[in-house]
């Protein structure tokens, strides 16, 4: 089940840039972002309470507390970039270097979390890496 929703993630994220593309023309890029987050915020606060789930709050460890903010900094900061980058550039050459993030995913995991990094890993990397230079050049 995992993986449908990894594809629906997919799927959802090309929406996301091509709506965005769309959106942000005559926007500030700050100010779309915003207004994004909003919406997201919206939508994940609604489906805490429709899946009933917002007692959880207060089993949530420090640990998990501060990691989870920690993610939430990293996420707007990627945000930002990113709607500055699709406001500035091409959606077709944007989208390809973000996506650069599952390399670098990748190696933070080896690094970080002492994931394998197997040579598929490897193989893989370069031919995303490959593919990104070929498709943004």
């Amino acid at each position: 089940m995992w993986a449908v929703f990894a594809l629906l993630s997919a799927v959802f994220a090309a929406l996301t840039s091509i709506l965005a593309k769309v959106g942000i023309e005559g926007v500030n890029s700050n100010l779309a972002t915003a207004i994004r987050t909003m919406v997201v915020l919206i939508m994940a606060w609604g489906m805490v309470f429709l899946t009933n789930t917002q007692r959880g709050i207060s089993e949530i460890s420090h640990k998990s507390w501060t990691f989870l903010i920690l993610s939430g900094l990293a996420t707007g900061a990627s945000w930002m970039c990113y709607y500055k980058a699709l406001q500035m550039g091409d959606a077709s050459k944007v989208v390809p270097i973000d996506k650069l993030s599952v390399v670098i995913t990748l190696i933070l995991a080896f690094i970080f979390l002492h994931e394998n990094f197997t040579s598929k890993s490897l193989i893989g990397c370069t031919l995303i890496t490959a593919g990104t230079l070929f498709m943004v050049l």
